[in-house]
């Protein structure tokens, strides 16, 4: 029978797969000496057995009771008791950080009886009251899935009925009201009494925080932040301390650094007689961490020594939750805090400077997503604003939108193309969907380690907290800023999560320091840009996979080569024939066979010339891999219904063009296009298309060499389904180079599944392959991305179908498995084949890493993302152990 709960004592943090996260790092500081209360931990394997049997595994609650006993026994208290009651806590802890994702209660062992013994242990009858309230209220919330308003409503009215506005002033009496108010909404809305039995409270939170994993709040985090669906979560038990025994106590998060900035320093806050909920709720308003050193100089002493060990052991910013108990400084959980992308790369150099870690590790600890938040603008603090307010800069970033003030609203506005500021007093996990949607958030209450900005920070969302000068009216929708300024719903705000201003109207933005770097126009000397500067001269000395991009013109091209690109995978060459040149190409649909069609060939031969000596030069030496006319002929020509009615009510003066335009298109017309007349398909039923093309390139790359170049040209031929259509247009094209004197390999792009299924015969003809991954992923999965994505995506991802969309990342089973046939087949036929992609997946971090695992030489993506790539494909080269260069 497999062992489903250790002690703190038994575990450690390498532990996380099976304790979580929480009850791997408890165990750790613990076994370290730092003073945690006593606990133990449910496996996550316990709560997967539960998940898919519905209810507890078979020796799971012996474990517990065994467990439970030696707590009581260490404590000399028992669970519940009525004259001195040993009290817990039922806590979740995933093996990945999910922030107010899933549920936990506290005071669990309270009842009419241990509330009496509790009241005479603490000498604090008010307390005593208090904790009953709140074990309710999470209880009644959690466990028994009554609507947490109805509790809220209910202290809402007792403060009122009072005159009071913080909970600090109800009195033992009030409390002691409460708790019968709340009694009566269960009763009323489950059916039944509270519990009062001490063990079957416990068993139901653990039952409860089981099935917080399928939580819908839980499914869209990780969706979002792409955690895997079947880790299950562990679950925590751990004696009670109390931060809210009065004022000599208190609950508090500290960071070993800021996870903003990644400066060093104290950081955090600390709220007096409160417990932890209060402080991760925002309820009421937090003093700096610094505080502490007044309030209570021994504690926060030693608080700080504890960070140091903490940071030293983990070598990275520990996220520390802890409590004072009248004195007595308690850690209550750490992990390795969430951090925004500056922090980030900021922290990971610093600890290489500190000789915690090395730059091979710096790489692995900083994401590709990361690299593109910083990549993005920033506010023109310049431009003539109108501040409203100021609040906690929380999580940088310059977000701009209408102002919501209901997570509901703010996925309404947003899926129909509007960027929205999300307003709330504080937000709670109920509002994941709205911050997923939104542009950004902005609370009145909290502080920087509230709900909003530790989910922000985690989805590199941009955050204003606790921006107390706003009353922000959720019912009425609206707030009101200093001077009597209104803000209501569908007014326009914008954000700075680097300053914590609030702005009305729309402020225009500049562009980001890192992409200043990238262009070469920045300043070096800023410290985000170093590290930026450090890690990616690492990356890019460590990576295997070579990073081209993807541009149809010498603007972008050059752009790329400054990214860092070392080629164009991609150069797309029937975005040239766009604009004014569109009428070429229907002079060459309309014409006839022979000179008709050679004419409008000519017409287009130095025009394309012209695009190519452009690329050519601003690739100059490097790779660029040009492909032949893709789509099919009819996107160049007219709509057929709106030429159809052009040509209807014209009549009989419809001119003859448009009479033979109508002709063409209905003959060029096709329901499927993407499975039609194009590719490889249009060079082999036009003749003189592809020869034109090939022609235009051969020359271009001639004058390119005339000039002193190095011109090196790639020509692939696209949706090759069978090695005969190559041969075909190779052969051809190995003419009319021979014929300029021009060398330039010859390959081929595999977007086709029979392409890759027949690499092995296609290698004998290619010199390249490039995996269109686009195409490849609608012939693989049998629809149409433009069809399909807004039709049912988001219900397959709902039901689980999808992961993430397929083409956002490669998927690894189907697409995935497709390229690795090709891969194999082609280099057995071919050994020193390359191989590449150049589909948008090649500027996606899991994307580029399984094209690294396969073995591709190189991606291809848009140039904004080249420094992405480049990024991951240093780490990817990290996570495997392979440096080498090919």
């Amino acid at each position: 029978m497999p062992k489903y709960v250790y002690d703190f004592t038994e575990g450690n943090k390498d532990l996380r797969d099976l304790l979580g996260g929480k009850g791997a790092n408890l165990a750790e500081m613990t076994n370290l000496g730092l003073p945690v209360p006593p606990g133990f931990t449910i496996t996550a394997e316990a709560c997967r057995r539960y998940l898919e049997d519905g209810g507890l595994p078979d020796g799971l609650q012996d474990e517990v009771d065994a467990h439970l006993a030696a707590l009581e026994t260490g404590m000399g208290k028992r669970l519940g008791a009525a004259d001195d009651p040993l009290l817990v806590s039922v806590r979740s802890g995933a093996k990945y950080s999910m922030p107010g994702m899933m549920e936990t209660v506290l005071n669990i062992g309270l009842n009419d009886e241990s509330v009496q013994g509790l009241a005479k242990q603490a000498g604090d009858e008010r307390f005593a009251w208090d904790s009953f309230r709140r074990l309710i209220q999470m209880f009644g919330k959690t466990v028994l899935d009554i609507d947490g308003e109805l509790f809220e409503n209910a202290i809402d009215e007792a403060k009122r009925s009072k005159g009071v506005d913080s909970d600090l002033d109800l009195e033992a009496a009030d409390f002691q009201r409460l708790v019968d108010t709340y009694k009566g909404i269960v009763r009323e809305h489950t059916g039944s009494d509270f519990p009062s039995d001490p063990r079957t409270q416990m068993r139901l939170a653990v039952e409860a925080v089981f099935s917080s994993w399928d939580a819908p709040r839980a499914i869209i985090y990780r969706r979002q932040e792409r955690i895997p669906a079947d880790l299950g979560t562990a679950v925590n038990i751990v004696a009670m301390v109390f931060g809210n025994l009065g004022m000599e106590s208190g609950t508090g998060v500290a960071f070993t650094r800021d996870p903003g900035t990644g400066q060093r320093g104290v950081y955090g806050d600390y709220l007096q007689n409160a417990q932890g909920e209060d402080v991760v709720a925002g309820i009421r308003n937090t003093v700096p961490l610094q505080d502490l050193e007044g309030i209570d100089s021994e504690s926060y002493r030693e608080l700080l020594e504890i960070m140091k060990t903490l940071e030293n052991h983990y070598r990275d910013l520990c996220d520390i939750e802890f409590t004072i108990e009248r004195g007595k400084l308690w850690m209550l959980q750490t992990r390795v805090g969430k951090r925004t992308a500056a922090a980030a790369f900021r922290i990971a150099t610093q600890l290489v400077d500190q000789g915690l870690i090395d730059l091979d590790e710096a790489v692995s600890r900083v994401t590709g997503d990361q690299l593109a938040q910083l990549m993005f603008p920033r506010f023109d603090v310049g431009a003539d604003l109108k501040r409203i307010a100021k609040g906690m800069n929380a999580s940088p970033g310059a977000a701009v939108g209408k102002a919501v003030f209901s997570s509901e609203r703010a996925k309404e506005l947003a899926d129909q193309g509007e960027a929205v500021i999300l307003v709330r007093r504080e937000t709670t996990p109920d509002d994941l969907v709205g911050m997923i949607a939104a542009q950004g958030v902005l609370t009145s209450r909290g502080g920087k380690t509230s709900h909003a900005a530790v989910v922000a920070r985690g989805m590199g969302k941009t955050c204003v907290c606790g921006a107390e000068e706003l009353e922000v009216d959720g019912q009425e929708r609206r707030f009101t800023g200093p001077g009597g300024v209104v803000v209501e719903e569908g007014d326009v705000l914008s954000i700075d999560g680097s300053t914590g201003e609030v702005y009305l109207g729309e402020v225009p933005v500049m562009a980001s320091p890192v992409v200043e770097y990238f262009e070469g126009t920045g300043e070096r000397g800023d410290e985000l840009v170093e590290a930026v500067h450090r890690i990616m001269t690492h990356a890019d000395g460590r990576r295997r996979l070579a990073v081209r991009a993807n541009a149809d013109n010498p603007e972008d091209a050059a752009r790329a080569r400054r990214f860092g690109a070392q080629g164009i995978g991609l150069c797309r060459t029937e975005h040239m024939f766009l604009g004014d040149r569109r009428q070429l190409v229907e002079d060459l649909i309309l014409a006839g066979r022979g000179e008709e069609r050679r004419a409008a060939l000519d017409a287009l031969e130095p025009l394309q010339k012209s695009d190519f000596v452009g690329l050519l030069a601003a690739m100059d030496g490097l790779p660029v891999t040009i492909r032949l006319i893709d789509p099919p002929l009819h996107e160049f020509l007219p709509d057929l219904t709106a030429l159809s009615v052009k040509v209807a009510l014209a009549g009989a003066d419809a001119s003859p063009r448009d009479r033979r335009l109508l002709e063409a298109v209905k003959r060029l017309h096709e329901e499927n296009p993407m499975l039609g007349l194009r590719g490889v398909r249009l060079g082999l039923v036009i003749p003189g298309l592809f020869a034109m093309q090939v022609r235009a390139i051969a020359e271009a790359a001639a004058e390119r060499t005339a000039a002193g170049g190095s011109p090196r040209a790639e020509i692939m031929i696209p949706l090759v389904s069978a090695v005969q259509e190559l041969e075909g247009v190779r052969d051809e094209a190995e003419r009319i180079l021979a014929e300029a004197g021009v060398e330039a390999e010859i390959g081929t792009m595999i977007e086709v599944p029979r392409a890759a299924l027949t690499a092995g015969q296609i290698a004998e003809a290619a010199a390249f392959f490039s995996f269109g991954t686009n195409d490849l992923t609608q012939m693989t999965w049998g629809f149409s991305r433009d069809d399909v994505e807004a039709a049912f995506f988001s219900r397959y991802l709902d039901l689980g179908i999808f992961g993430v969309s397929p083409f956002e990342s490669i998927d690894r089973s189907g697409v995935g498995r497709l390229m690795s046939i090709a891969v194999a087949e082609g280099r057995a036929t071919r050994p020193g084949i390359k191989l590449g992609i150049c589909g948008e997946h090649g500027g996606d971090p899991d994307s580029v890493h399984f094209c690294h695992e396969i073995g591709l030489d190189y991606v291809s993506c848009s140039p904004f993302r080249v420094p992405v790539a480049r990024l991951e494909a240093g780490r990817a080269a990290l996570a495997e152990g392979s440096t080498d260069s090919r």
